[in-house]
């Protein structure tokens, strides 16, 4: 096994991460009823004060992804969310699918996200690109913008132009296991085409935990707080907050604290994250 490189010799590093607030991408696709008032989505107010609990029973310090968008419409959640000790990062406007933005459109996102985010005295550390994959300018956009870590799909945390990369796999997303539109790219990891059940999530994400001890690797745990439609999904996401919270070999922290351990240790790191060559 490799030499820890990890705070207090821990064998894997583990940041529970939680994407979107509400309605945000269903609004900028168009498909939010229009005689539904926005800062009612059943996500936010039924399933995330779920979500919440479990971590506070746990233990555990997150990192929420939410949309700049989503963060003014639901501001008391917010606050609720910060008050817990978790960590609010970008997730894009309205979750734009980040690689279909043209250059001008990525800059006015960057621009009318931060000056909103400004004037709701959120300061962004890190940035999650929705849809995974990030654009040729996105790298110097955050650089100007003050963001310290990027956490897209990629296969290891390393350092790439003065940026932490604290990558996800696909086999830690619960959107992997649960949704259609995922197929192709389960087929690409060799895992059938149909949706798969919670038993299927659960066993994925813990195998992936396990692997990443064994390489002294860090990992990314993504939960979307809309796929926790079923008591049965809810029990999954309560048992992998478990696991990872009451072992001892991983050091579990919100990803602003280990892009400061990586960037503080940036020698013991790659500087090549391995971008995937599969995307859904």
């Amino acid at each position: 096994m490799a030499a820890s490189t990890w705070p207090k010799g821990a064998q894997v590093a583990i940041s529970f991460t939680c994407d979107n607030l509400g309605e945000a991408q269903e609004i900028n696709s168009g498909v939010w009823p229009t005689n539904v008032a926005p800062g009612t989505h059943w996500s936010v107010l039924k399933v995330l004060p779920n979500v919440l609990q479990t971590l506070e029973r746990h233990g555990v310090k997150a990192t929420f992804f939410f949309e700049t968008w989503s963060i003014g419409i639901y501001g008391a959640v917010t606050k609720d969310v910060v008050e817990r000790g978790h960590e609010i990062a970008w997730h894009g406007w309205q979750h734009e699918n980040w690689t279909q933005l043209s250059a001008h459109e990525e800059r006015d996102v960057f621009s009318r996200s931060f000056s909103q985010a400004q004037d709701l005295g959120c300061m962004y550390k890190g940035f999650r690109p929705p849809g995974g994959l990030i654009n040729e300018q996105t790298g110097s956009l955050l650089h100007k913008y003050g963001v310290r870590y990027i956490s897209p799909a990629a296969e290891r945390a390393s350092v790439e132009n003065g940026l932490a990369i604290l990558p996800f796999q696909w086999e830690a997303v619960d959107a992997f296991y649960y949704m259609d539109q995922f197929s192709n790219l389960r087929q690409q990891y060799n895992v059938q085409r149909d949706s798969l059940g919670p038993d299927a999530c659960l066993r994925g994400m813990l195998d992936l935990v396990e692997r990443a001890v064994e390489s002294n690797a860090y990992v990314s745990v993504l939960f979307h707080p809309i796929l926790q439609d079923s008591s049965e999904k809810l029990a999954v996401f309560e048992e992998v907050v478990n696991r990872v919270a009451h072992d001892p070999r991983i050091w579990c922290a919100p990803c602003y604290e280990v892009a400061d351990w990586v960037l503080e240790n940036r020698d013991k790191f790659s500087s090549n994250p391995g971008w995937p060559k599969a995307t859904w």
